[in-house]
């Protein structure tokens, strides 16, 4: 039988170096660079909404605009703080109130564009764009985001996953907002709201799963 100082010089031996992971801070501003960048590459290959300049003329489309984008710059922060054992979880509160403002914006854009609903709305065709985009930004900052943030698995995975999730969320709905002319229509809810709601829920459900996938204990 192998005795106490053999087994801790052992395991001392075939130890391996450990790397420190970076301050939450500077990954959220990794993290928050690499969206910025999705969307300037969209941007450049795409193109902005034809309409946007005479919207940014527009205080309720300006403060929901600044609204999703500070939700996601917050929810990002906060899941990477969230994510350090020695942290407050209270940490992932700090996006509730960005959000209220944000679905605020969302729903008077709806209720006063409601009329506006009938045969000569959205067409497939601007619909399938606008689901593309959603796939181009969502999929690879939900990547990024569940990588970044795969040493959390084991610490408070839901709390993590959730406030990622909203992130990821607010962000691509700034990459709508900023893209396409939905925000007028009752197609807000489906895009915005239905999407964000999709996307934190999967998160809450299966942040734990899929954390823990990416980094097995």
């Amino acid at each position: 039988m192998i005795t106490t100082p053999d087994l801790i010089e052992s395991l001392v031996a075939s130890a391996a170096p450990v790397r420190r992971l970076r301050p939450p801070l500077a990954r959220a501003a990794g993290w928050l660079l690499f969206a910025a960048l999705i969307l300037v590459l969209l941007a450049v290959s795409r193109g902005v909404r034809p309409d946007l300049e005479l919207r940014l003329q527009e205080p309720m489309f300006i403060i929901g605009i600044a609204a999703s984008l500070a939700t996601g710059i917050l929810a990002a922060v906060a899941s990477f703080i969230v994510s350090v054992p020695d942290r407050s979880r209270r940490w992932h509160l700090v996006p509730v109130p960005t959000s209220l403002v944000w679905l605020a914006t969302v729903g008077y854009g709806c209720l006063t564009a409601w009329v506006s609903i009938g045969p000569a709305g959205i067409s497939l065709g601007e619909t399938a764009r606008c689901f593309a985009t959603l796939v181009l930004v969502g999929a690879p900052l939900s990547l990024a985001m569940l990588v970044m943030l795969r040493h959390a698995a084991p610490l408070s995975p839901t709390p993590v996953a959730i406030t990622g999730s909203l992130a990821v969320a607010a962000m691509t709905s700034t990459a709508l907002s900023l893209f396409h002319p939905l925000d007028a229509t009752a197609l807000i809810l489906i895009w915005n709201l239905g999407t964000a709601a999709l996307i934190v829920a999967f998160g809450g459900l299966y942040g734990r799963r899929f954390l823990s996938w990416v980094a097995p204990r």
